[in-house]
């Protein structure tokens, strides 16, 4: 039943908005690095951090694990939270160089579950950032969860409003072809719908795609 649900407001879903072409990066670190800048700021935020590497010519894995915290730092300051986010990203950077002598290729042929837990030992990364590398840089068949997810699909009535990211990720790779097409572009079109219809403050409910999925639907919830 909730496998046939799930794909049903997919297909609704891809139908309304289309292919959303995520992640918008060039190369695998470029989306590693985003998945970092990206915690607590709009993306816009990370475009202008990630331009300003670019412009710097720090975009390689080589160089930014030679540069200075400090002067990460100042290159990525749009981001937000820069210091905190400079250390972090430094922390991962040291991790793949240690264990995968900075090689994206070597990473991405690690066992998946093993990779998984491998990340969230580095200081910074969360689950939802562990995953984001996972799907979208090494192209591993993990669903990303967010606040959208949790927010539209409790709406829905099909998960919980107390679920934990663990639950609700669980419950969508029980119900779906392990897939990592599917996975990006499921995970892509709840955050379309999430940022431009099922806003927090003011959701746009007449206007939404899969208004008749939802069982209800609290004013300002």
């Amino acid at each position: 039943m909730n496998d046939k649900k799930i794909l049903r407001i997919y297909k609704k879903l891809y139908k309304s908005f289309g292919k959303q072409y995520w992640w918008p990066a060039k190369t695998k670190l470029e989306v590693i690095i985003g998945a970092m800048l990206t915690q607590n700021t709009a993306w816009s935020n990370v475009e202008k951090a990630i331009g300003n590497l670019r412009k710097n010519k720090k975009l390689s894995f080589k160089k930014l694990y030679k540069i200075k915290t400090d002067k990460l730092a100042v290159l990525i300051k749009p981001a937000g939270y820069f210091n905190i986010k400079a250390k972090r990203l430094k922390n991962l950077l040291e991790f793949i160089k240690s264990r995968y002598n900075g090689n994206l290729e070597n990473m991405q042929r690690e066992n998946t579950q093993a990779l998984r837990g491998q990340l969230l030992s580095v200081n910074g990364v969360g689950p939802e950032t562990a995953d984001s590398i996972l799907l979208y840089a090494l192209d591993k068949p993990v669903f990303v969860v967010d606040a959208y997810t949790k927010r539209i699909f409790s709406k829905i009535g099909i998960i919980s409003s107390n679920a934990t990211y663990e639950d609700i990720q669980e419950f969508f790779m029980n119900n779906l072809k392990r897939d990592t097409y599917l996975f990006n572009e499921y995970h892509a079109l709840i955050v379309k719908l999430g940022k431009d219809y099922c806003k927090k403050n003011r959701p746009n409910c007449k206007a939404c795609p899969i208004k008749e999925e939802i069982c209800s639907v609290p004013t300002g919830s």
